[in-house]
């Protein structure tokens, strides 16, 4: 899986930080930084978490074949 930030919509709520702190980071600006852009199977359950909290729908998941 990889990670998309929009970071247009992005604000800051650091919800994804909360949900996957080994994935995301809220940087400079108050907005998301990736810290791993393609984490593994084993950190999904945190990412999806933070995708479906994201209060602006910032996040998406993109599954790689």
């Amino acid at each position: 899986m990889r990670i998309a930030v929009d970071l247009d919509l992005c604000q800051g709520h650091g919800v994804c930080e909360s949900e996957a702190p080994d994935v995301f980071e809220l940087g400079k600006g108050d907005t998301v930084t990736l810290l791993d852009l393609s984490p593994g199977e084993d950190r999904r359950a945190g990412v999806e978490a933070a995708v479906r909290f994201c209060p602006t729908t910032a996040l998406t998941i993109l599954e790689e074949e």
